[in-house]
């Protein structure tokens, strides 16, 4: 019996994360195209229901309508596959976040925790499923036969390549502080108030972390391997119909897990921003850090100009990853000194 609530515990979690990242996937698009259109001085989406909050499913409805085309001379298996690969290494990545503490059913001795997974090496099954997720972007341009698209991948390839390195650089101080890979580890020892955060002491990783995570999930201005102006969206030139939704669902998952992962490491997780506000349950905190990072995401888009590729490559190599060397070495010092 303790197996069957086990099971349907698993299954209940897994529907519930899944279809509450769907739905903040989709309403990311509508709430991006206002707060650009107000940047922009102008309304956004408003004619699919009230504010256009109808608007989500209106695109879903018209991209899942839409012909589907396979160009003749592309690999049509890797085609096909490029945006699942990319979708599902987004939604994967949700398996390990703990977006609240625990919890027990009134009337009851079950105890809900509130994640998929607590895992020992919870940070490293991050950084490898994110690695697999940039796979789909590089196989999907090369995959397409068109030479707009394999330019996109090649460019996707370099710049995962090159602030990957300086991402997890960044990070390891984190780990220097917290002594632990499990991310609820991480997010216990920020526990007490918003002065134990980690954004404190290691501020530079975690601008660092800002920055890198644009470039990894190819947002402005770093979205180099789409530059629509020179080449004409890149590595999804050629998808159509659901398989470019598929792309376009999985650049928006990975905003969220992006931003999830930035609270869990610097903004104290589901903690309060004071113990005596803890009364607040843990996931509305989770969830109103993460708009703060989801807004910052869509702000800077409307802000920021596009680089210039050798300038990223540049920016990557000679300023970022020195820098998080020498984050990592004064972490380092000031742990051992203390120690």
């Amino acid at each position: 019996m303790q197996l069957l609530y086990l099971l349907i515990e698993i299954i209940v979690k897994c529907v519930v994360v899944f279809a509450g990242l769907m739905i903040v996937v989709a309403y990311l698009t509508w709430l991006e195209r206002k707060v650009l259109g107000h940047i922009q001085i102008r309304y956004g989406p408003n004619r699919c229901g009230p504010f256009g909050l109808l608007q989500p499913f209106s695109d879903a409805v018209k991209a899942f309508f839409k012909e589907d085309l396979v160009p003749g001379g592309s690999d049509k298996v890797i085609f096909v596959m490029a945006p699942m690969i990319s979708i599902i290494a987004a939604i994967s990545i949700f398996a390990v976040i703990p977006f609240g503490n625990q919890f027990t059913i009134p009337g009851t001795d079950w105890i809900v925790k509130l994640r998929l997974a607590d895992v020992d090496i919870g940070l490293l099954y991050i950084f490898g499923v994110a690695s697999i997720g940039e796979f789909g972007i590089i196989l999907g341009g090369w995959s397409s036969g068109n030479k707009y698209g394999l330019t996109g991948s090649l460019r996707a390839a370099a710049q995962m390549i090159s602030y990957e390195v300086a991402l997890g650089i960044a990070i390891v101080g984190v780990l220097i502080l917290s002594e632990s890979l499990r991310l609820t580890e991480i997010v216990r020892l920020q526990g007490g108030g918003f002065w134990n955060w980690n954004i404190w002491y290691q501020p530079v990783a975690f601008v660092l972390y800002l920055i890198c995570g644009l470039a990894e999930i190819n947002r402005t201005p770093f979205d180099m391997p789409e530059a629509e102006a020179e080449l004409a969206c890149g590595f999804n030139i050629e998808y159509s119909s659901m398989k470019f939704a598929l792309f376009f669902m999985a650049e928006y998952a990975h905003m969220v897990t992006m931003g999830a992962v930035a609270v869990t490491l610097f903004l104290g997780g589901w903690q309060p921003i004071i113990p005596q506000l803890s009364f607040i349950p843990g996931i509305v905190w989770f969830c109103g850090k993460l708009f703060v990072f989801l807004f910052f995401f869509i702000w800077q888009r409307g802000t920021f100009p596009r680089l210039r590729y050798d300038q990223i490559m540049k920016f990557g190599w000679k300023i970022l990853i020195p820098l998080a060397l020498i984050n990592l070495l004064v972490t380092g010092l000031i742990v051992s000194l203390k120690g």
